[in-house]
């Protein structure tokens, strides 16, 4: 037993300022920065957190700035005035999917989706747009985000329109796509899961600033490091290092949250192809001999270009047959917490040496090693035991940090423009295996995450879902590069932007891997929304027709939405998931007039969105309510809503509620 001196942290009392910055950095790292002092708390960001507007920054701090960050951060705190309206024409499987393909400005949709995937997404898979000096279109209106979306798509004003340019000539070629960028992640980071993962696929020009915003969005310490993707294709008319690589950043919400999960890594790609060749030679030689385990040595020299370092090194055979490489067991650190006790040779029954720092693991799992033979032991007690690692028990290891792919996407003929590698994005969707995780890409362009992840599905009859998001970013004939893609929107009959183009990958996706795995059965749909202004008309008086203003407010859902789109609003400000089960059943009125009335989550919220309920509809509206009510029998406490404007007066409503109420549905709305 290691004994406990005086310095030992475990004599001394909770450090609360240690325990304070820790939930501070949990909740907030854009808080956290350097001081003169060390680690220090910038009070400037936390009161704009919390709504103060008179926020000065007017002393010097550690940190990546530029023009119009604060008006970024604060975009990313505005609330949504839009909502989502349901599209079953444009949709597969609408009934049955629990996929989504969201047609929309990405951070008006990331405000909306927070109440109802707050915290449930697994993995963001995001290939933004990269600072190339050419135009991007993601403008951020402060004052009305969504006036400004429906006028760059077209569905105001003179049929759409660029509202914003990059290029470097601007003067603003980094500042404009920090702007983009940075509400953007920091509205991203809530929907992680506390294991979740963040991947980003960038280049050379954003690298260090997007490096420095996601240590401030997700926490310095939740950095999980950056692949290399070598595209074994050199950028051609440069001056200086031709790039041939790109960059995919990659931070989780919570590293110790991520650390115990330890879901993310890869297959072996060769580890199979290494057990069929031990399997082959020992049936070969007719068992485990010397020339078995010299051959199998000289087979992995000689493939040492097609494997990795780390399936190089089980290049050692076994008495029972299995592959396997010794690997240390000195603890890298924190001795105080591992095992200090010498090992004994089970030849010479001498003590063997302990590292300097003990063993990584404890008594308790020391024990369990020897007893399952899984400490390699040298031909005497100088040399120092290893631990027997078996490479049929670890088919997986971490990602490395080099990644060479030279191939290209399959967008199943339809014309995207540099569309993100299939293979890229299965590696990195492949290591989620729960059912129902969620990956979320909000630059979706050619729907690549949606086809990897039903593929990936197909290939091990899993239950992942896709959140993909969209802008209907207008295409032009007149522009050389969009001609194509425009030509072939017109050749669908669909309106010409790339959203368009992203689901017909989508419906070819899922048609084709239906296709290629007639056994499968599971989920190759999509339901689609569009982004919109509220279902819910905002107050704006015209003081020269007041009168007429006041008699329109009295119908306050506009009258041009169907009750599915008020419906699924209704979803977004609850909080509930978009592929929630939905029942419709009629109950009929005092003169057969039949009232719509929905089940949502099995019961958890009931919504009758009847445009008119009279009086004499009361009572058996009510009555017919509670019997469905009771049939659901939903697990929790239900929330009913109707339309305000439905009643004929409050002594209506009173009467509907007093009815609800005497049969223990205490949480009655009204829109």
């Amino acid at each position: 037993m290691t004994p406990i001196t005086a310095t030992d942290p475990r004599t001394k009392s909770l450090d609360l300022t240690a325990a304070n910055l820790a939930a501070l950095r949990a909740l907030f790292p854009e808080l956290i920065t350097e001081g003169k002092d060390g680690v220090a708390v910038n009070l400037d960001v936390l009161k704009q957190l919390v709504g103060d507007q008179t926020v000065t920054d007017a002393e010097e701090k550690y940190g990546l700035n530029w023009h119009g960050k604060r008006r970024a951060r604060q975009l990313a705190l505005t609330p949504s005035t839009g909502t989502l309206r349901p599209c079953p024409e444009d949709s597969v499987d609408w009934d049955t999917t629990q996929n989504l393909m969201i047609e929309g400005d990405n951070l008006e949709v990331l405000k909306l989706l927070q109440k109802s995937y707050a915290g449930k997404v697994k993995l963001i898979y995001i290939d933004p747009p990269y600072n190339t000096g050419r135009d991007f279109v993601y403008p951020d209106n402060f004052q009305d985000n969504i006036k400004n979306y429906l006028e760059l798509t077209g569905q105001t004003g003179e049929g759409g329109k660029k509202l914003s340019s990059n290029t470097e000539a601007s003067g603003r070629f980094h500042t404009d796509w920090l702007n983009m960028m940075y509400p953007r992640l920091k509205l991203a980071r809530n929907l992680l899961r506390e294991d979740g993962v963040i991947v980003i696929h960038i280049d050379e020009n954003e690298y260090p600033n997007l490096e420095k915003l996601l240590d401030e969005a997700f926490g310095e310490s939740n950095n999980l490091g950056t692949i290399v993707w070598d595209k074994r294709n050199p950028k051609g008319e440069v001056v200086g290092v031709a790039q041939q690589h790109e960059l995919l950043s990659i931070y989780c919400r919570s590293k110790d949250a991520f650390a115990t999960a330890a879901y993310f890594t890869r297959k072996k790609e060769n580890a199979e192809a290494m057990l069929a060749k031990t399997a082959s030679l020992i049936k070969s030689q007719g068992g485990i001999t010397d020339e078995v385990r010299n051959q199998f040595k000289n087979w992995i020299k000689e493939r040492k270009h097609e494997l990795t370092g780390g399936e190089q090194a089980y290049s050692l055979i076994d008495e029972n047959g299995d592959v396997y490489q010794p690997v240390s067991m000195a603890a890298p650190d924190k001795p105080e917490t591992r095992s200090h006790r010498a090992l004994i040779h089970p030849v010479t029954k001498k003590a063997c040496p302990v590292p300097a720092k003990g063993w990584r693991y404890p008594d308790k799992t020391m024990d369990e090693l020897l007893s399952q033979g899984g400490i390699l032991f040298g031909p005497d007690e100088t040399t120092q035991p290893r631990r027997k690692y078996l490479l049929r028990e670890n088919m997986r290891e971490n990602f490395s940090s080099l990644l060479y792919f030279g191939g290209s996407d399959d967008a199943l003929e339809l014309p995207f423009e540099n569309p993100k590698p299939l293979a890229v994005a299965a590696k990195l969707i492949e290591p989620l295996h729960e059912k129902g995780d969620v990956i979320l890409d909000f630059f979706a362009g050619s729907g690549t995450t949606g086809h990897a992840v039903m593929a990936q599905n197909a290939a091990a009859a899993r239950s992942r879902r896709f959140i993909l998001v969209q802008l209907p970013e207008p295409l032009s004939p007149e522009n050389q590069d969009q001609k194509i893609a425009a030509d072939y929107c017109d050749k669908l009959k669909k309106p010409r932007t790339i959203a368009e183009l992203t689901k017909e990958r989508l419906r070819r996706a899922g048609k084709k891997i239906r296709e290629e795995n007639p056994l499968f059965t599971g989920d190759l749909g999509f339901r689609v929304f569009k982004l919109a202004s509220s279902n819910i008309r905002a107050w704006d008086p015209d003081r020269d027709k007041l009168a007429e203003t006041l008699e329109a407010s009295i119908e306050h859902l506009k009258t041009d939405r169907t009750e599915h789109d008020i419906l699924f609003e209704l979803l977004l400000k609850l909080g509930l998931d978009l592929c929630v089960p939905i029942e419709t059943k009629k109950v009929p009125g005092a003169k057969k007039q039949a009232h719509e009335l929905h089940s949502i989550g099995g019961g958890s919220l009931l919504v009758c969105l009847s445009p008119a309920i009279p009086q004499a509809d009361v009572e058996p509206l009510a009555l017919g309510l509670v019997a469905w009510h009771k049939a659901l029998k939903p697990a929790g406490e239900t929330t009913v809503v109707f339309r305000d404007s439905a009643f004929a007066d409050d002594v209506a409503k009173t009467n509907l509620t007093a009815i609800l109420h005497q049969h223990d549905l205490e949480n009655v709305r009204s829109l």
